[in-house]
């Protein structure tokens, strides 16, 4: 559903950035109060484009924080299980680096 929600929001930046390069590409072909139209709408395309763009930020830094709480509570309540876990994965991570480097 995030990745969804991401690739969605990224699609519309995208076409409003294209739709504004569009118009500056017009705007500097045209001239006087035609120009300084296109411009403008180009000008608000950014902003709207600037918007998404921060309204995904927040919504990222919110959800990095709802996990980094999760994560804290599980190893508050499992400590044991959490120093496993992590050895494990040190271990994994050993095994693969000592291979890469018997090549």
């Amino acid at each position: 559903m995030q990745t969804q929600k991401f690739q969605t929001v990224r699609n519309d930046v995208q076409v409003l950035l294209e739709e504004a390069q569009n118009l500056f590409v017009q705007a500097a072909s045209a001239t006087g109060k035609k120009a300084d139209e296109l411009r403008a709408k180009g000008d608000e395309i950014l902003d709207q484009a600037f918007a998404k763009a921060q309204g995904i930020q927040s919504y990222v830094i919110q959800t990095g924080k709802e996990i980094a709480t999760t994560t804290d509570d599980y190893v508050q309540s499992n400590p044991w299980r959490a120093i496993a876990i992590s050895a494990g994965v040190g271990l994994l991570v050993g095994l693969c680096v000592s291979r890469c480097g018997d090549r």
